[in-house]
C-alpha cells in the first residue's frame, strides 16, 4: 500500500483547495454537514476503487452526496449497536445496585473497567472491518451489501496486512486532525475533512489491492 499516496493525492487536483475548504465550511453545518461531507468521502473513495487518476469529485448533486453520507450513518449505527447495548446493561446494572453503596462502588469500578476493555477490543475490530463495509456499500451503493457479514469477515482475515495498513493510515490521519485543534480550534474542521479524504484513498486502495488477489 503506498501510503505516502493517500496523504498527497489530494493536492494534485487543481482546485484541491477550493475543494477542501468548502469542505471544511460545510462541516460548520451541524448534523447534515457531517452527511455532505461523508457523502462526499465515499464518492472519492468510489473513485479511487476505479481507479481515477484525480479522484476528488465535485461539489454538486447534493442530494445524493447527503443520501450517500445518511446511509454510511446507519451503517455505523448498526455496528455500533453491541457497544450501545453493553452500556445499557452496564447502566441498568448500576441502578439496580444503587441502594447498596459498597455494591455500587465494586461494581462500578470492576464494571468500567471490564466495559472499557471491550469497548477498546470491539473499537479496533470495527476499525478493521469499517474499510472493507465501506467499500462494500460503494460497489452499488447497496445499504444491504455492508451487512455481508460472511464476506466482510473473510476478505478482513484472508488480507489482515492489509487492513493493518488502512489501520496505520487512519491512525496517522487522526493525528493531522488534532494537529488542526492545536493549530487553531476551527481548524479541526479542515483537517477532519482532510483525514476523511486520505481515509477515503486508503480503503480505495485496499479494495483494488484485495479485488486484484482474488482476480
Amino acid at each position: 500500500m503506498d501510503i505516502a499516496r493517500a496523504f498527497s493525492y489530494v493536492f494534485e487536483d487543481e482546485d484541491w483547495v477550493k475543494k477542501v475548504l468548502l469542505g471544511g465550511v460545510i462541516n460548520l453545518i451541524p448534523i447534515a454537514g457531517f452527511f455532505f461531507t461523508t457523502g462526499y468521502m465515499l464518492e472519492t473513495l468510489k473513485n479511487v476503487m476505479e481507479g481515477r487518476e484525480l479522484p476528488l469529485p465535485e461539489w454538486d448533486d447534493w442530494g445524493g452526496k447527503f443520501m450517500k453520507g445518511l446511509m454510511a450513518f446507519v451503517i455505523g449505527l448498526v455496528y455500533s449497536i453491541p457497544i450501545l447495548l453493553i452500556a445499557c446493561c452496564f447502566i441498568g446494572v448500576m441502578a439496580l445496585a444503587g441502594q447498596n453503596e459498597d455494591v455500587a462502588n465494586v461494581l462500578g469500578s470492576f464494571g468500567s473497567l471490564c466495559m472499557n476493555c471491550v469497548s477498546l477490543l470491539y473499537s479496533l475490530v470495527l476499525m478493521l472491518i469499517i474499510p472493507p463495509v465501506m467499500t462494500k456499500y460503494a460497489e452499488a451503493w447497496e445499504l444491504g451489501a455492508a451487512f455481508r457479514l460472511g464476506e466482510i469477515f473473510n476478505l478482513v482475515k484472508d488480507n489482515i496486512g492489509t487492513y493493518l495498513m488502512v489501520l496505520v493510515v487512519s491512525l496517522l490521519a487522526g493525528v493531522v486532525t488534532n494537529l488542526g485543534m492545536i493549530a487553531c480550534g476551527v481548524g479541526i474542521l479542515f483537517t477532519m475533512f482532510y483525514a476523511m479524504l486520505v481515509n477515503a484513498h486508503a480503503y480505495g486502495q485496499a479494495y483494488r489491492i484485495v479485488t486484484t488477489k482474488v482476480a
